[in-house]
């Protein structure tokens, strides 16, 4: 496993600028910093992509994670957790795809004592 743990408050983006959130997050009793964590069994919604293709809109409207589960991967009832590095793909309303999804660099909690 390579990479940082992703949360529900971490920014994801399309390609375009669009804003990704996480629409299941809020289920799982795992947090990071206080946030819930993010599965690949988790949904995607992208708002304000403002895409177009030949003068038409086409923006992108979900991302799908492909996050391979390999016998050493950290999973949350089963179900991979991801990470920044996870494969992803950002996709139109008609399932067109629009590109990899843009993740800001994860805040790295610090433990005080």
């Amino acid at each position: 496993m390579s990479g940082n743990l992703v949360h529900g408050g971490a920014v994801i983006s399309c390609p375009h600028g669009g804003r990704a959130v996480s629409t299941a997050a809020a289920g799982t009793g795992v947090r990071i910093d206080g946030l819930p964590a993010v599965t690949a069994a988790d949904l995607f919604t992208v708002s304000g992509c403002p895409h177009t293709v030949g003068g038409r809109p086409q923006p992108c409207t979900s991302v799908r994670w492909t996050a391979a589960a390999r016998s050493d991967d950290v999973t949350i009832d089963g179900v991979p957790v991801l990470l920044d590095t996870s494969a992803a793909m950002c996709f139109s309303a008609g399932l067109v795809p629009q590109g990899p999804p843009v993740v800001a660099p994860v805040h790295q909690g610090v433990s005080s004592r």
